[in-house]
């Protein structure tokens, strides 16, 4: 399945380069007409400028030739930093058509840096290298929300093959498995995980996931469980149980506020298993679902109370 066009490779060289106030114009002005250019304001005191310096150059890079840019040391450029209104550093601007489009303070991690400069790519009417893969992971992602979990796989599996080191692929296929109910597979395929990528928020989702999904096969009634509960509102044993089967009849919200008043009534219960409990709920959803958030919030309230 040839989901990359590789004809046309753009040109990588001079992609990085160090500018002063004297090639200013010629670097970013001019060349932004063109194509877009990052500008990294920075300075040799400046700790975080030292880390973001080198993912932002990995990210460029690996845009191959679809963005330049350009270091700028605002010890030794203060006239464009004044005139840009650079209050603190590392500051990052992408500019297009000698205008700035986008930018941001402060250090961010790899992920943001590469969403940013897929995102400035894009807004100049290019298309990022990915950017066809990630078209593909977004429609096996929905052919996986409509249930069709085996076209899923084998679209995730397709992009594999042009990219073994794409995380969102390789966890979609592992809970494209999960969907089935082939947990066996779907831990085999995560085992397999390249280690390049094992430790992606993408592989740690699926391996939650799955522990759920394990989880799920041994689940109690939740009618019982809850008249458990009740009878005895200190049977821990009985509420953790009662929020795994919760959560395996897809009531999530409800599962994290039994683990949350577990962890209340005894946090070292078990070796703090409503607490890591949680966090596995937690990892298994998007970091901005609602329930991540509030559970969050609630947790730290009850840690640091």
């Amino acid at each position: 399945m040839d989901l990359l066009n590789a004809a046309g490779a753009p040109d990588t060289t001079d992609l990085i380069k160090d500018g002063t106030e004297a090639t200013f114009m010629a670097d970013v002005v001019e060349t932004s007409q063109e194509i877009p250019v990052i500008v990294d304001f920075w300075a040799p005191w400046c700790g975080p400028c030292k880390t973001l310096g080198p993912l932002l150059e990995e990210a460029v890079t690996a845009a191959k030739g679809a963005v330049k840019m350009v270091k700028i040391n605002v010890d030794e450029a203060q006239m464009i930093a004044a005139q840009l209104r650079i209050q603190s550093i590392p500051t990052v601007y992408a500019f297009f058509k000698g205008q700035p489009v986008d930018g941001f303070q402060g250090a961010q991690p790899g992920s943001e840096i590469k969403a940013f400069v897929d995102r400035v790519i894009e807004a100049a009417g290019g298309e990022s290298p990915g950017g066809q893969l990630d078209d593909a992971v977004a429609a096996a992602e929905e052919m996986l929300a409509e249930g069709a979990a085996s076209d899923a796989a084998q679209t995730f599996a397709a992009i594999l093959g042009e990219d073994p080191n794409h995380a969102g692929a390789y966890g979609g296929l592992v809970r494209a498995h999960i969907a089935a109910d082939d947990l066996d597979q779907a831990e085999a395929i995560l085992n397999g995980a390249p280690a390049e990528i094992s430790s992606s928020p993408e592989l740690e989702a699926a391996h939650a996931q799955l522990e759920l999904a394990k989880q799920a096969a041994d689940a109690g009634p939740v009618a019982e469980l809850t008249a458990a509960v009740e009878a005895a509102p200190d049977n821990h044993q009985a509420r953790f149980d009662l929020a795994q089967a919760l959560h395996a009849n897809g009531e999530v919200e409800q599962a994290v506020s039994q683990l949350l008043e577990l962890f209340r009534r005894d946090r070292e219960w078990n070796d703090g298993a409503a607490k890591t409990q949680l966090f596995t709920i937690f990892d298994a959803l998007k970091p901005n679902d609602p329930i991540v958030l509030n559970g969050r919030r609630k947790l730290s309230s009850m840690i640091f109370a």
